[in-house]
């Protein structure tokens, strides 16, 4: 019985692009057993799941984690780690109406820290973004574990909050809990309102690319697969009431992620359309991620060259299933 515990993991949202790709990972190269949960919204896309049911090591609950209730169901066993990848991301979404994102973001981590706190985890990691650190100007040093938070719209100001609530349940209750912080991601699965689905989308159908302001906003850009074995290295070796920043190494402007997709699929860049700029739109994002590495091994091993044109083929033949 208790090596069957050791082998359960709890993921939250793993019907989105993150969270699905992380199952994968632990499926295809561990032996832990997952229960994944997720409240199946426009970004929890049914699709991404649809092998997982193959595997016996496999379970799913239809579940939102900011609803107790529901919640409880899904807490018939101890778990040797939850992780949280459960979200509202979109920060144009949140510019709109941010109550979804407080109850997500900020109630359901309440709830799942709660948990914790009553045994029923032996250990919590909190997946958040480089975005709670706000933003930089391009000659400013990349954002360390130590930069403080400085939130610019609701998502991240809601992602921010539930960090600092899961800081303060580490220090007022002493449970296990970790926080990841990664800067933008793709890859295959990834809802098409995101920049870089929506723009291969866009590209392939000929269709007027928006690109905001001057372009000149800068992201550092990290593979998927990248980001999952992070994830699952600081499942293994990562410290209680540690926060780790796990970066691309890839800093470049919008306009230039455009072009870059725009060559490999033999476009005119004619297809650019510079739109009236969004709110609070931050300028630079940039991951120190010294600490992971050298504390538990981890940096990125897929080129931003690789990684694209691997997310670009997947598009090609998936896009007809994806909403």
């Amino acid at each position: 019985m208790e090596e069957y515990r050791q082998k359960d993991i709890l993921v939250t949202g793993g019907a989105g692009f993150i969270g699905s790709n992380f199952i994968k990972f632990i499926l295809n190269n561990t032996s832990y057993h997952i229960t994944n949960v997720d409240k199946l919204t426009y970004a929890g896309n049914s699709s991404n799941m649809v092998n997982f049911d193959k595997h016996s090591r496999y379970r799913f609950f239809h579940c939102n984690i900011a609803d107790n209730e529901q919640l409880k169901r899904v807490f018939d066993k101890k778990y040797f780690a939850i992780i949280n990848f459960a979200a509202e991301t979109h920060v144009d979404r949140s510019i709109e109406n941010a109550a979804p994102f407080i109850e997500t973001n900020i109630k359901g981590t309440f709830n799942l820290l709660n948990y914790v706190i009553h045994g029923k985890a032996e250990k919590y990691i909190q997946i958040s973004t480089d975005e709670v650190y706000g933003s930089l100007s391009e000659d400013e040093p990349s954002f360390t574990e130590k930069s403080p938070l400085s939130p610019n719209n609701p998502y991240s100001a809601s992602k921010a909050s539930a960090d600092l609530l899961v800081r303060s349940f580490y220090k007022t209750y002493q449970i296990p809990v970790m926080i990841t912080r990664c800067s933008n991601n793709y890859g295959p699965h990834q809802h098409t309102e995101k920049f870089i689905p929506k723009i291969i989308q866009h590209a392939l159908q000929e269709k007027k690319i928006p690109l905001y302001g001057d372009g000149m906003n800068i992201r550092d850009w990290l593979f998927v697969e990248d980001h999952c074995r992070a994830i699952s290295m600081v499942l293994e070796n990562g410290k209680p009431g540690e926060i780790y920043n796990i970066g691309g190494d890839c800093e470049k402007t919008n306009k230039e992620v455009i072009l870059s997709i725009l060559n490999i699929l033999g476009k005119s860049k004619d297809l650019i359309e510079h739109v009236t700029d969004r709110k609070g739109h931050d300028r630079r994002y940039s991951i120190n991620f010294q600490k992971i590495y050298k504390q538990i091994g981890w940096q990125p091993a897929v080129s931003f060259d690789d990684g694209i044109r691997k997310t670009i083929d997947w598009y090609k033949h998936n896009l007809g299933r994806e909403k």
